[in-house]
């Protein structure tokens, strides 16, 4: 069952930035701020499995730095070939400057 889980502070971030969270197991999820919001994705691929953490961001917009698919940060939603499937997204919240995202440990 999801839980809320703290995964870091928004002192912890730049203007736009990005933290990895490791859940343990295969469970890695990239952490996003752009702007003022916060956005948690799957932190690979779904074309190839690669990480998508180092990606370029260019407004709610993550691409993948091997093949150059794109994702939408706040759905997850894959937006352009290669990929032709979505990654994961997960709810997130702000609690003063503790960061909580949504997920199954």
């Amino acid at each position: 069952m999801a839980e809320w889980i703290e995964v870091a502070k928004t002192s912890d971030f730049q203007l736009t930035d990005r933290k990895l969270v490791d859940l343990g197991g295969h469970q890695q999820i990239g952490l996003f701020k752009v702007g003022s919001d916060f956005y948690a994705v799957s932190a690979w691929c779904s074309h190839q499995k690669t990480t998508i953490i180092t990606g370029d961001i260019e407004a709610c917009e993550i691409e993948c730095p091997l093949h150059g698919a794109r994702f939408d940060l706040k759905t997850g939603r894959h937006l352009c070939l290669p990929a032709v499937k979505p990654i994961a997204s997960y709810p997130v919240k702000v609690e003063g400057d503790v960061i909580y995202l949504k997920a199954d440990r």
